[in-house]
């Protein structure tokens, strides 16, 4: 038996609206009826990880693991002052911890279209000497009809101009998919991970060990948009579980 380390926005709910995608719900039943471990595993920043968690389950999806990087968080930043820049409803959440816009510990990164000033403040705070931690690294960021970079571009961007590396909290650091295979209870070879985020998401779990599957119902269209090949490609998860789940059994 294989488990599933499970996307969610572009993977079980779109990215305009937040709805279920074709045979999201019916892909957690039938790995429930099965019997077949899975977690969810998301880079939400944007909603509570409860009120998140009771969004999903209005909808109908079915699950008991899940896992995002604000549930993590405190491993990283726990004792020091952060400027976190992102969405308002990321930084209304980081206002549990010590915000300091002049002297950070650590600048913190959430998804949004920064500004060129945005960029411009928070350069020079890493150039004064404050740390870099991104609450993700998806490589595109898609809103509404349009992709845009996404957080891990925008921190490779941020590396170079100021010759400073950086963390990451959520998908892909090994950190966390260490966490959720902890809860899971699989060694990476026995699991099996479903994403739209090729680059952000599969390789990197692939050179862990995991199988990587890619849907096509978010940040990638087209099998012709994809330099590097996952194990295997479906439209969506309705296609995933009519034509691909029965060879995970095995």
């Amino acid at each position: 038996m294989r488990g599933y380390f499970i996307d969610i926005q572009g993977t079980l709910i779109d990215d305009k609206n937040f709805l279920p995608l074709p045979g999201a719900v019916e892909f957690l039943k039938y790995l429930n009826s099965k019997k077949i471990p899975f977690i969810l595993l998301t880079n939400n920043t944007k909603r509570d990880s409860k009120e998140f968690i009771d969004y999903l389950k209005n909808l109908g999806f079915e699950f008991e693991n899940y896992l995002d990087p604000l549930m993590v968080l405190d491993d990283y930043v726990k004792g020091k002052k952060i400027a976190p820049y992102g969405n308002e409803k990321f930084v209304e959440l980081m206002k549990k911890y010590e915000i300091d816009y002049k002297n950070s510990d650590a600048v913190v990164l959430g998804i949004k279209l920064f500004s060129n000033e945005e960029f411009a403040d928070i350069i020079e705070m890493l150039l004064r000497g404050s740390e870099l931690i991104g609450m993700h690294k998806t490589s595109l960021y898609s809103k509404g009809d349009k992709r845009y970079p996404g957080l891990g571009a925008i921190l490779e961007m941020l590396k170079y101009a100021v010759n400073k590396d950086y963390k990451v909290v959520g998908k892909p650091s090994a950190t966390f998919f260490n966490r959720a295979k902890e809860i899971l209870g699989f060694d990476y070879d026995k699991i099996t991970i479903i994403s739209d985020d090729l680059y952000g998401d599969l390789l990197p779990a692939k050179d862990l060990g995991m199988k990587s599957v890619l849907v096509l119902s978010g940040k990638i269209k087209s099998p012709e948009e994809i330099t590097k090949k996952p194990d295997e490609i479906y439209k969506n998860l309705e296609d995933y579980l009519r034509n691909g789940v029965i060879n995970e059994r095995t």
